[in-house]
């Protein structure tokens, strides 16, 4: 499903997005896969991190993540392979990569993005490709039909949020703080105040992750966003019930996740409400 189909359908039942993220293959691959599963039931747009030995814009939970899949054996090819699994089981949720350059520069940009097209994934994030080294992947994935997703942060200059918007598709993610991935304890004025800039400037939808880690965050940033991206915090539930790159107890995981994610995704219903 493309990813504008996914806000349509979502702005007719008055709901925000809400956009979970976790590792794929943490801590091994059916264990993430039906972790996966999980996500595809609460979520309304899935992010597949694509694990890397170096993950430049992620904080510690989400680099122990990248190393567990990695120790595991989870590949890019495997990572297709786990997209094409759950958009043939859920074929209604956009799936989305975010991945690093290496990854796509390695494989070759046409190679990967054709492989990511076939396993039906509708959109990438690639946190370390500047707007303005982008040509090259863009054309590439609008020949493809992939939305290339760009972020934005607090200190993006006007200059450069306007060469963003110029090429962006799909959603904007728009970083909520300055720095790494992780769990933050509120939502800061100067988030809410630039996501209002921002959305003056696009029609859009614009999705605040990084730091978004409780129903009430999400409630916050869904009052004035079009979406939330939680990451870290579902990880850390991962992490919580892995040993030896299994997880244990798995029907208690199961649970706990379970209930986490539909309190996420309950946050960006009373958003509305909140919001009327």
């Amino acid at each position: 499903m493309k990813i504008e189909e996914k806000f349509k359908e979502l702005n007719e039942k008055e709901e925000k997005a809400f956009i979970p993220f976790l590792v794929a293959g943490d801590p091994n691959f059916e264990d993430s896969k039906e972790a996966f599963e999980m996500l595809c039931k609460y979520g309304d747009i899935i992010e597949i991190g694509i694990p890397f030995s170096d993950p430049v814009a992620d904080g510690l939970t989400i680099q122990k993540a990248d190393y567990r899949a990695l120790k595991s054996g989870m590949t890019p090819l495997k990572a297709f392979e786990l997209a094409k699994y759950l958009n043939e089981k859920y074929p209604n949720k956009p799936l989305v990569f975010l991945v690093y350059y290496n990854i796509i520069f390695k494989m070759g940009e046409e190679n990967f993005v054709k492989k990511a097209k076939e396993s039906g994934i509708s959109g990438l994030i690639v946190p370390d490709l500047p707007v303005e080294e982008s040509e090259s992947l863009y054309n590439i994935c609008k020949k493809y039909g992939i939305d290339l997703i760009f972020l934005v942060a607090p200190t993006t200059t006007e200059e450069r949020l306007n060469k963003i918007l110029k090429k962006a598709s799909g959603f904007i993610y728009a970083v909520s703080v300055t720095g790494i991935t992780g769990e933050r304890d509120k939502v800061k004025e100067e988030t809410k105040n630039y996501i209002k800039k921002v959305k003056e400037k696009t029609s859009l939808p614009i999705c605040v992750g990084f730091g978004i880690s409780k129903k009430e965050h999400v409630e916050e940033i869904c009052k004035i966003a079009d979406g939330a991206i939680v990451g870290s915090a579902i990880v850390k539930i991962v992490e919580k019930y892995t040993n030896n790159y299994k997880i244990e107890n798995k029907e208690k995981f199961l649970e706990e996740l379970e209930n986490f994610l539909k309190s996420l995704k309950d946050g960006t219903k009373t958003a509305i409400k909140i919001k009327n």
